[in-house]
């Protein structure tokens, strides 16, 4: 089993293991008419990316020198990934693309542009969607749901845990931490209307007035 096959095991139980106790919690509520809200993306102001005028800073020294360590360590991505440094000397602002071989998204070109921030590892990078997309976790102005760049992120996470995140989350969108709500119960309700719509969105199709990016 590759290294990227244990990765994606081990998100897909960690999802399990979330959603049972979140079921938990929810059978042992006090009021059965309490609800619990969606979560939406942290809005803090975002900590500065590393750059060359503060490079002598001790803390941004030691972010650049993980960022290297964490490119390095990637080693041979899977064909369905590819990464992209729009200016080679600056390790802190790349592109990931995604092409999914299975699934709702299979075909589709789907790409994170990916921002790490001078706090890094103590911060988890910042990424967002460049196009328009019709996902349960991702909003459309590219915003992505994803635990590991929220609150669970740890500073002994590495950029490769990022990647699985985003890859997994294009092979199995999660309807029960949303961003796009109206995605999201399409999926729970209808999974045959939800893979339709996919593929008429991923085509530059209009959902409910609203016009998708083609990524195919």
């Amino acid at each position: 089993m590759s290294l990227w096959s244990i990765r994606k095991a081990a998100v897909v139980a960690d999802r399990q293991q979330r959603q049972q106790k979140q079921q938990q919690a929810e059978s042992t509520a006090s009021s059965p008419a309490s609800t619990t809200s969606l979560r939406s993306p942290q809005s803090p102001q975002p900590p500065p990316s590393p750059s060359n005028g503060n490079a002598s800073n001790p803390q941004v020294q030691a972010s650049l020198i993980r960022i290297q360590k964490d490119i390095t360590e990637l080693g041979d991505l899977p064909p369905t990934m590819t990464l992209k440094f729009p200016d080679p000397a600056d390790l802190t602002h790349f592109t990931v693309s995604i092409r999914p071989d299975e699934k709702y998204y299979k075909g589709g070109r789907f790409k994170f542009d990916v921002r790490m921030p001078a706090t890094y590892p103590h911060d988890p990078p910042r990424v967002r969607h460049k196009k328009r997309v019709f996902h349960p976790n991702i909003d459309l102005e590219g915003n992505i749901c994803l635990n590991i760049l929220r609150e669970e992120w740890k500073p002994v996470l590495n950029l490769e845990a990022v990647l699985v995140g985003l890859q997994y989350l294009l092979l199995e969108p999660n309807p029960e931490d949303p961003l796009n709500k109206e995605a999201a119960q399409m999926l729970r309700t209808s999974p045959a209307s939800f893979k339709s719509t996919v593929r008429s969105t991923m085509n530059g199709g209009m959902y409910n007035g609203i016009i998708y990016d083609r990524v195919l």
